[in-house]
């Protein structure tokens, strides 16, 4: 093809022009999207419900400050679906991600200027009230546990085939109730993630945490060999939980030892990827589950360091990478299992006995020294 003189200058205008324009172009469109964020707070006020329940719900991010609790239309299930009285929840990191809207780029999802879903919490056990027409599975007054949106509730309705398992005898409601994202995390990283297998050793960095204090036990029933990072405090907590060894960060860096792990689960994320490298053998496996507090890197939050490991992966033998658990009824029923057994129980820190200390729970877990998972019965009726 002949080129001509005048291509050259008008192709550099072109680039000009876009360079230009589309910064603004997408500056306007997120200042748009911004102002017409809205949720269901938004909305003309409902009539009353005719059967009410309550619930917690937010308006906009915040601290759990925001919360508040509301009547609202208790719900009916559909046909595939299962009503249930909740009994108890548990809450998590990823509860106050979502009330505080924090790391900021997870709002592209979850609303920019206010949250989408007015409606909070996950993990949840209680007892089923009625069932759809097309449910075989579950029947009035079984005991059941799992992961359910909207969960700080009196009342939630959820696919019969869904995040719904029914609860083992020998665990009560309130250890029930923390088993969902902590134990489907645990299983689903150190048995798809780093496939551990019998004899491997791996490292758990945060071992003592809701997260943790599943992976210990699980690890162990996948014949692993475990070393356990936590303070000095948790200690004996972790030993009893079954790991072979237990390092107290308060006084020896794991990152600085002469031990090499077939996989590293990082609960905390408070050591650099390349420090990490130092301890894992050449094949080894980084996984970075999650880490850090309420003010800890909110504009991008662990992205950064993904990135990171998503490049160096490609010029090293080791793996390096995130996970984050996705719920199904499989693993619930395998997580409940292996409580049935014996092999897992749930470990509580700490107990609230009313619906209303929702808020006073979220802030014990900001403060990041939960061992294990941080509960709140919500109804302590038979």
């Amino acid at each position: 093809m002949k080129i001509t003189k005048g291509r050259f200058p008008r192709l550099k205008r072109i680039v000009l022009w876009s360079a230009a324009v589309i910064p603004v172009a997408l500056f306007v469109t997120f200042v748009v999207a911004y102002a017409r964020s809205t949720n269901a707070c938004d909305d003309p006020p409902p009539p009353a419900p005719r059967n009410p329940m309550k619930a917690f719900v937010y308006c906009g991010y915040g601290s759990p400050d925001v919360l508040k609790i509301e009547d609202i239309e208790k719900p009916t299930p559909a046909d595939n679906e299962v009503l249930v009285k909740v009994r108890a929840v548990s809450v998590n990191p990823y509860d106050w991600h979502f009330i505080r809207g924090t790391p900021y780029f997870m709002r592209l999802m979850a609303g920019l200027r206010k949250p989408k879903d007015i409606r909070l919490g996950v993990d949840f056990a209680g007892t089923v009230e009625a069932v759809g027409r097309s449910v075989t599975q579950f029947k009035p007054g079984d005991e059941v546990f799992g992961g359910r949106g909207g969960a700080f509730a009196e009342y939630l309705r959820i696919r019969a085939n869904g995040g719904i398992a029914r609860k083992p005898p020998n665990i009560t409601f309130e250890q029930a109730a923390g088993v969902n994202i902590a134990g489907m995390t645990a299983l689903q990283s150190l048995r798809n993630k780093a496939q551990i297998r019998p004899g491997q050793k791996i490292l758990i960095n945060g071992a003592s945490g809701g997260v943790g204090t599943f992976m210990v036990q699980i690890a162990k029933t996948l014949g692993a060999e475990v070393t356990g990072v936590c303070s000095t405090r948790n200690v004996n907590l972790v030993r009893t939980l079954g790991a072979d060894h237990v390092v107290d960060y308060t006084k020896e860096d794991y990152t600085q030892t002469s031990e090499r792990y077939d996989a590293i689960l990082d609960n905390v994320g408070n050591r650099s990827l390349s420090e990490n490298r130092r301890v894992l053998k050449p094949e080894g496996k980084y996984i970075l589950i999650g880490g850090g507090g309420p003010n800890d890197r909110i504009a991008l939050g662990p992205l950064g360091t993904l990135v990171k490991a998503f490049v160096i992966s490609k010029f090293v033998s080791q793996e390096m990478g995130f996970f984050l658990a996705q719920t199904n009824q499989a693993d619930l029923n395998t997580l409940g299992e292996l409580m049935q057994a014996g092999k897992v129980t749930p470990v509580i820190d700490r107990r609230y006995n009313k619906l209303t200390e929702i808020p006073d729970a979220v802030r014990y877990l900001e403060t990041g020294r939960a061992r294990g998972k941080v509960v709140i019965t919500i109804d302590a009726s038979s």
